[in-house]
């Protein structure tokens, strides 16, 4: 983890020309160094600037990830691993929770798709005026966080943010709205957002993973009775009935 989150901050301390290459405005590009700087509709900024790219499959993928720094490839696609085995095994035990084999989501996912962000909050002058990234939850099946040791992620919880402060050598999971829809609601997806502040950049990597084109997502057959009818609607996107 510390090695991961080391050469994410070489990445960003590099020369600009060095990272030029990767820049893109083009969502659809999978590798990509962008920025959310902009001013939104409400005048709130966003301050934050990300590295992108798929990790899975692994070997399909790497060759297409930043060259620099040199060990760039070597150290992510280990983290990349190591993290994609945690997933699974989340998976497998978030299955049995919902009365079903330890297999089911990773089944029900298909191909399954990983990505990784690298997420970095530069220092910011006015703090009270911008937001790291606006309230939202994940669609994915499942997030894993690692974050540096400035605080700055706030989950919503009781009608009021709270500050989700770092631990070394910890991983934040989020659920995301695909398992809410899979559990019927039984599960959260969980709603947060990024802050910024005047003294510290900060870095993010969260990982997210999520189910491939092939896959369908709908309410499973454990969590749906007479006295717990479907709630979502199938395909697998967060919308009540």
């Amino acid at each position: 983890m510390k090695r991961m989150m080391g050469i994410a901050k070489e990445f960003f301390e590099m020369p600009v020309e060095d990272r030029a290459c990767l820049y893109s405005e083009d969502t659809k590009q999978p590798v990509r160094l962008s920025t959310s700087f902009n001013i939104s509709e409400d005048k709130v900024l966003k301050w934050v600037d990300y590295l992108t790219h798929p990790c899975h499959p692994l070997e399909e993928v790497i060759g297409s990830w930043p060259e620099k720094p040199a060990a760039y490839r070597d150290i992510a696609g280990k983290y990349a691993s190591e993290v994609r085995a945690l997933i699974l095994r989340l998976l497998a035990a978030i299955s049995e929770a919902l009365g079903q084999d330890s297999d089911y989501l990773n089944k029900i996912l298909g191909n399954h798709t990983q990505v990784m962000y690298i997420n970095y909050y530069p220092s910011c002058p006015n703090p009270d005026l911008t937001l790291g990234s606006g309230n939202h939850s994940d669609a994915t099946a499942i997030t894993v966080l690692m974050q540096s040791d400035v605080s700055g992620l706030q989950v919503f919880r009781n009608g009021k943010w709270v500050a989700v402060e770092p631990i070394e050598n910890a991983f934040v999971v989020n659920l995301g709205d695909q398992l809410q829809v899979v559990s019927n609601g039984r599960f959260r997806s969980v709603e947060h957002r990024a802050v910024t502040n005047m003294q510290s950049a900060r870095i993010s990597i969260p990982t997210f993973y999520l189910s491939g084109d092939d896959a369908f997502i709908a309410p499973a057959t454990s969590m749906v009775d007479e006295q717990h009818p479907a709630v979502y609607r199938a395909p697998g996107c967060v919308q009540r009935i």
